[in-house]
């Protein structure tokens, strides 16, 4: 016996080497063999739960702040459950229709479902667009993204919207209007390929969830009481902390579009801190004067609409590039925020369309007049005239797609909660919980 283990453990390599070898499973089109970059992988990994920080808990918590006390659960949930919905949908169907090659037949509006439920994905395979990555890694990221757009959305709706209600707008618009926008922009689609530049969400997050945004305030009705009742921020202290976790979350969503640890990703981080200040600053300049005092909730305004402003160009643009585009965009956003809503009497609860929407179309066509090669090849491409086209196709599938979810929702879940329940809070009569004092 022992002479035949002896046998056997000489001849082991033969025979493993004399083993037929398995065949190789074919790549799908968009991937790649996976040539893995250590420090890439490292930085994206960070990323990706950075850019989740900036929903869970950061989103919930600038949003929950500014709501009134007896509605903070229910705004708190809807970011909990726009995370839950779309990565469930990312894991189904959502990437591989966002990502995945779509094939002549789509004519650039659609990705396949080669993909669905992951199917052919493995550790060894890279997405196209990123090989350094694995494409496990690349799905997660882009889920980030994915996860935090419906959830900007909620704050136009936030205190009278049914809960069922929000839910299957998720659900619907995820489908219907994210996944076609982040193919036709980043996954190989016509806005893409027309050369419409968009680095890290500008047209695809903001612009996108903002006008959805305002189509919900419009269709919904402002709340009872608005413009009569105080209707002011319960918690500022949340919604500062809530900013914080964005400001730092943001530097993922921004440095973290470079998809690699570089000096584009270098600049993208330094470009998002300025363009920050610089737009906190304008905003509260601007509203000094309005309003005759600065005010808290005016500084982190306008320091989220500097993160929108410049997310299109974080890494497109030069410093000077991002400081002018934070400067235009915090006065931008007060005035849609402000003058806007106050001219057009809509109530976007939250002014998703007024930091979202404004910041957003500020900041990419801004990308047009600042993006340079001197920071990115890429920005040697920039065009006002082509930023135009994909932010009016942007506006146009957004707008009229969330319209029509609106309206599956008003015939079957119904939208609003019945007077006396908003007047009582959502907390207790959608969720059953409160926030005692």
């Amino acid at each position: 016996m022992p002479r035949l283990l002896a046998s056997l453990l000489t001849l082991g390599p033969g025979l493993l080497l004399a083993a037929p070898a398995r065949a190789a499973v074919p790549l799908l089109a968009h991937q790649a063999p996976l040539a893995l970059n250590d420090a890439a992988a490292a930085w994206i990994l960070t990323s990706t739960a950075l850019v989740l920080l900036m929903t869970l808990p950061g989103l919930a918590l600038f949003y929950g702040g500014m709501v009134r006390r007896k509605n903070v659960i229910s705004t708190i949930a809807h970011s909990t459950a726009a995370f839950a919905i779309v990565t469930v949908l990312w894991f189904a169907v959502g990437y591989s229709l966002s990502f995945g090659a779509g094939g002549a037949a789509t004519n650039g509006f659609i990705g396949g479902l080669q993909t669905a439920f992951l199917n052919g994905v493995t550790p060894a395979t890279a997405h196209g667009l990123a090989p350094g990555l694995p494409e496990f890694l690349w799905i997660a990221y882009q889920l980030t993204f994915a996860i935090i757009t419906p959830a900007l959305i909620a704050g136009a709706f936030a205190e009278r919207i049914k809960f069922s209600a929000s839910i299957l707008f998720f659900f619907l618009w995820h489908l219907l209007v994210y996944v076609p926008i982040c193919h036709q922009v980043w996954g190989g689609g016509w806005i893409g390929a027309l050369g419409v530049l968009d680095f890290a969400g500008g047209a695809v997050v903001h612009v996108n969830a903002g006008v959805a945004g305002l189509v919900v305030a419009l269709v919904l009705g402002p709340r009872h009481g608005f413009g009569r009742d105080n209707m002011a921020p319960h918690n500022l202290a949340f919604t500062a902390i809530g900013a914080g976790l964005l400001l730092v979350g943001w530097l993922g969503f921004n440095a973290g579009s470079a998809w690699a640890a570089d000096g584009i990703a270098a600049v993208a981080a330094f470009n998002t801190l300025l363009a920050a200040a610089a737009a906190a600053i304008g905003w509260t300049a601007v509203e000094w004067i309005d309003h005759r005092r600065p005010t808290l909730l005016g500084l982190l305004s306008g320091l989220v609409a500097g993160l929108v402003g410049i997310t299109p160009a974080a890494g497109l643009v030069d410093p000077r590039g991002a400081f002018i585009i934070g400067l235009v965009s915090g006065p931008a956003c007060y005035a849609g925020a402000v003058w806007l809503k106050r001219a057009l009497k809509y109530d976007d609860t939250l002014d998703a369309f007024g930091l979202h929407g404004v910041g957003g179309i500020v900041g990419a066509l801004l990308t047009g007049v600042f993006a340079t090669a001197a920071i990115n090849p890429a920005g040697g491409n920039a065009s006002l005239l082509n930023q135009t086209i994909g932010l009016l196709a942007v506006i146009a599938w957004s707008g009229i797609g969330s319209y029509l979810i609106l309206m599956v929702c008003k015939f079957t879940t119904g939208l609003r909660v019945p007077k006396d329940e908003e007047i009582e809070g959502l907390d207790y009569t959608q969720h059953g919980e409160t926030i005692h004092p």
